[in-house]
């Protein structure tokens, strides 16, 4: 999978940019807070209709102006493919591939896969459990149209359901409602279920692998995905989990109406990190830290190549920097094949990466 072209109009602090990219390697140079990141994000978001920082649309418009546009020339499956997203303030987005509307996000799954590396993923391991499920989300989303779909679904049922919880006793009339979320939220809730548990199996073919390896072999990493206590084997059919989903909802029922909160559901999994037989969240080092979080991008970056037979697009944005010299090599030795974007502070040779082109940003604007 290749970015060809990328053209940004009011997109962060981009008034407007058109760049041509090398199929190989392209260096993202400029000063702190010029823009770098956010043409990764622009490429990022282009691939699930998701940005890694910002959770609305219309953050990524530019301050004072009412709408943005992204636009991808991209090289994926043998075809080409031009995408378009159009961010409004005020209304949803407008996506297309080769012009033709898409009706939801899902619709651009395979079409081009990214993984990103952003000093915030180097905390991963440490962070609270809203971090792992972001990195799951973000990497199914990318392969499976029906997940995508059915966590968009997922996550509108639980707002609905959160008001209900929040308001029932000034309201009472509401909880009339209830009984027909809780049915629709586990059965879109035993869909996201069985994509991750399937998700972190394969994570766990990779990981310790590429973990090993980083460690020299001193180390070994566990994962483990933790969902609803009901659930015995989250990798069965949806159809098999949905009862046990439902079970699990009708013994917290009373709490939910108590605590006025919606306790029941994979809204709450994690995926738990062992290394060594210790959890990673609360024993591990830095340097584990480090080790562990990047071998589970580079462990989604081979599943990706799996599935498609072509190697996603590689973001690293400013990581480099944060490692020793000896990660920065075992990282770029890894990396090989494929496209990559990487940004950093000055223009410098990547030892280990041959050709390609360097970009000079300088407040939003290509230099």
């Amino acid at each position: 999978m290749i970015v060809r072209r990328l053209e940004l109009d009011f997109f962060r602090n981009y008034p407007h940019l058109e760049a041509d990219f090398d199929p190989r390697v392209n260096l993202i140079y400029g000063d702190n807070a010029q823009g770098k990141t956010n043409l990764l994000e622009a490429i990022s978001y282009l691939s699930a209709a998701r940005s890694h920082r910002a959770r609305y649309d219309r953050e990524m418009i530019m301050l004072e102006i009412g709408s943005a546009f992204v636009k991808g020339e991209i090289d994926s499956r043998g075809r080409h493919f031009s995408l378009e997203a159009k961010l409004f303030r005020g209304r949803g987005r407008q996506l297309s591939s080769n012009g033709v509307r898409l009706k939801t996000a899902g619709e651009l799954a395979g079409i081009l896969n990214t993984v990103l590396f952003c000093p915030e993923d180097l905390l991963l391991i440490k962070a609270g459990a809203a971090e792992r499920r972001k990195f799951l989300d973000g990497a199914i989303c990318q392969l499976r149209p029906r997940y995508a779909q059915a966590l968009t679904e997922y996550n509108r049922l639980y707002d609905h359901k959160t008001r209900i919880l929040r308001d029932w006793p000034e309201n009472p009339s509401l909880l009339q409602t209830l009984d027909d979320f809780n049915l629709r939220m586990a059965q879109t809730g035993a869909i996201v279920i069985h994509y991750r548990a399937h998700f972190v199996k394969r994570l766990r073919e990779h990981a310790p692998a590429i973990h090993a390896d980083f460690s020299g072999g001193r180390e070994g990493l566990e994962l483990n995905y933790e969902t609803v206590s009901t659930v015995d084997d989250p990798q069965k059919q949806p159809r098999e989990l949905l009862p046990l989903l439902l079970e699990h909802q009708e013994k917290h029922r009373q709490a939910e109406l108590d605590a006025r909160q919606c306790l029941s559901g994979p809204h709450k999994d994690d995926l738990a990190v062992t290394i060594s037989g210790q959890s990673a969240k609360t024993y591990a080092s830095q340097g584990q830290t480090r080790t562990a979080a990047l071998s589970l991008k580079l462990a989604q970056r081979e599943i990706f190549q799996e599935e498609t037979g072509e190697w996603p697009v590689l973001l690293l944005d400013d990581v480099l920097s944060e490692l020793d010299p000896k990660r920065q090599s075992f990282v770029l030795n890894r990396i090989r094949g494929g496209q990559v974007f990487i940004t950093c502070c000055e223009e410098e040779k990547m030892e280990g990466l041959e050709g390609g082109k360097a970009f000079h940003i300088q407040n939003g604007r290509l230099m």
